[in-house]
């Protein structure tokens, strides 16, 4: 009965452990994850993944509360507008 009992306890332990990891990096397994579906997706052309994001604004600049600034053709000094 001592290794059943043993046994249990270790097979519980592992499925314990397995769940603490899972949680704890569930962003980087997720993203992971995502990499090998794509990769393994015989449709999947990262082309279009460029378009996607350049038309959803993905890889626009961010905006900011500065003024833009211009150089000045006489002093070649870049001057806040």
């Amino acid at each position: 009965m001592g290794a059943v009992t043993s046994a249990v306890i270790a097979i519980a332990g592992i499925i314990l452990g397995w769940i603490t990891i899972e949680m704890a990096c569930k962003p980087c397994l997720e993203k992971g994850r995502e990499a090998m579906d794509r990769s393994l997706n015989p449709d999947y052309d990262p082309d279009d993944q460029d378009v996607d994001a350049a038309s959803s604004g993905a890889g626009a600049p961010l905006l900011s509360n500065r003024p833009p600034e211009i150089p000045d053709p006489s002093t070649g000094v870049t001057k806040s507008v």
